[in-house]
């Protein structure tokens, strides 16, 4: 199958895939919140049952002919990369029936209700040690091409995972003309001009055929956000021995591979795994390197490895639920960690964490919008528990906490810092030897010895005293912005309240990691 060939389509019929679209309602040409909604709904339970009955009917029929338009438009276009990312229908439920404890949202100030939606989160808490992972030949059924490109077995002799691929291609052609990531992204356009320059020069002649080395990363910084994972990247590129691609986060696994750029845009054409594997071109050069060097003496550098950054490898599977039939009670039938362990199982792993309370302080003040302010988050924070608490109300936590519609409906990434949730089911296919779990507390106190772990964890060599003081002692990368540093800490109550939300789970990380630290008890603010 060649890359012109390699095409996606969702699953199930016409009929399946309308129903996972969403109906827009609009308002004086203003999207309506989806609470909103549901408050209106309740409101309106409470009228006569004459007036409820019209209102019902009226309803009823308005939204019969929307979904009429929709699907007739659907059927005639055929076009579905314009139709906006949404929900799973088996997952609305959750959404629909927010729990004994609704509230209208314009009163989210109300302490005590708050405190009554965590301690009703928490009755739920339960952490489940055991899932059933798939078995490689469903994964390949799930993705077939990507199984067809990277082989089982890699080039013995060096320490990273790469192959030699024949070239099929005319070598007067540009070879990253069709990448995805050069289109949408414009710095990787001028990375690939240069790429460009060279390729042929390192394809290998053998038996009048042409090969091109591929590699995969040896190891994957894989989150959290706002953990630090930035400047843990930007002193592991110092190191001699260590690659990345091109730039920092390709989300490939999460997200370019579904067509997801950004979840507001809806679904683009899928990245193939080739676009994937030409950002690492420029290490597999370096490596390719140091096996010809070895022909006619020793290498100058033989054990480079490569990395990659994406922080979002670790947490985020919400593109499952449009493409993956729900045979699975709510959750995805597959994850991240799965075909990752199918094709590298040797592969290594370092997530880096903070106070999951200070990291959505800090997600908040970096992705926010205009106007942030520190009861803006308080008033955010109360909706996603209250969301997070309707969701508890049918389905399992983990069901929840990998809800996509729950994902994109809380204001504030509250999901995020449930460390352990995602962990667990790491630990599932990958062992505990093969993941290295930080805290961007220890890492800020002493860099030194975190990079020395980070260092004896990729079993890299020693360093000259002038590379490792480079290394530890650059300034920290991607800080807090000085206008959002304006903004002061979070209020007192909205810290207390999101400490209570996340006890159980902190105090779970802390036992599974057999470290007490990670229970970010009397931490200071970063």
């Amino acid at each position: 199958m060649t890359q012109m060939d390699y095409k996606y389509s969702l699953l199930g019929s016409t009929v399946n895939d309308y129903h996972k679209r969403p109906l827009l309602l609009q308002v004086d040409n203003t999207p309506m919140n989806l609470f909103a909604v549901l408050e209106v709904k309740r409101d309106l339970t409470r009228r006569s049952s004459t007036v409820g009955c019209k209102i019902r009917l009226y309803s009823f029929l308005f939204v019969l002919a929307i979904m009429f338009l929709i699907m007739a438009s659907y059927v005639l276009t055929g076009d579905r990369k314009s139709l906006l990312l949404t929900p799973s229908p088996y997952h609305l439920n959750g959404l629909v029936s927010p729990g004994p404890f609704a509230f209208n949202l314009s009163s989210v100030g109300d302490y005590a209700h708050i405190k009554l939606v965590v301690k009703s989160i928490k009755s739920k808490v339960e952490f489940r040690t055991q899932r059933q992972c798939p078995d490689r030949k469903a994964l390949m059924r799930s993705d077939p091409h990507m199984f067809s490109v990277i082989p089982p077995n890699f080039l013995p002799g060096i320490k990273n995972p790469c192959w030699y691929e024949e070239f099929t291609g005319n070598i007067t052609t540009d070879p990253y003309k069709t990448n995805l990531y050069g289109r949408y992204s414009r710095r990787f356009r001028t990375v690939f001009q240069h790429l460009r320059s060279t390729f042929h020069h390192h394809l290998l002649h053998r038996n009048r055929t042409l090969y091109r080395m591929r590699c995969l990363p040896y190891f994957y910084i894989i989150g959290q956000p706002k953990c630090g994972t930035t400047d843990l990247y930007d002193r592991l590129r110092l190191h001699p021995d260590v690659k990345f691609t091109t730039f920092k986060e390709p989300h490939w696994w999460t997200r370019k591979r579904f067509g997801i750029i950004r979840l507001s845009e809806g679904l683009h054409d899928r990245y193939p795994v080739e676009d994937y594997l030409d950002l690492f071109d420029q290490a597999a050069y370096q490596i390719q390197g140091e096996l010809i060097a070895n022909t006619s003496g020793s290498p100058r550098h033989p054990n480079i490895i490569i990395g990659e950054a994406s922080a979002s490898t670790m947490w985020d599977n919400n593109a499952w639920v449009y493409f993956y039939d729900n045979t699975t009670e709510g959750e995805p039938p597959f994850l991240i960690q799965d075909f990752i362990h199918a094709l590298q199982p040797e592969a290594r792993f370092i997530i880096m964490l903070r106070d999951p309370v200070e990291r959505l302080y800090s997600d908040y003040l970096y992705f926010g919008i205009a106007n942030k302010s520190v009861e803006d988050f308080h008033e955010k924070v109360s909706e996603s528990l209250q969301l997070f608490e309707g969701c508890l109300m049918e389905y399992t936590m983990r069901s929840c906490v990998y809800n996509t519609t729950v994902n994109n409906a809380m204001p504030v990434r509250l999901q995020v810092g449930l460390y352990i949730v995602y962990l667990i089911d790491w630990l599932t296919v990958f062992s505990r030897e093969q993941i290295l779990v930080l805290r961007l507390e220890d890492h800020a106190f002493d860099r030194k010895e975190t990079m020395h772990k980070v260092f004896d964890f990729l079993n890299l060599g020693p360093l000259s005293k002038e590379i490792e003081s480079q290394i530890t002692r650059s300034p920290a990368s991607n800080t807090r912005r000085p206008a959002d540093k304006n903004l002061g800490p979070m209020l007192p109550i909205t810290k207390e309240i999101l400490q209570d939300f996340y006890k159980p789970f902190n105090e779970k990380l802390a036992k599974v990691l057999q470290k007490e630290s990670f229970r970010w008890e009397n931490n200071s603010e970063l």
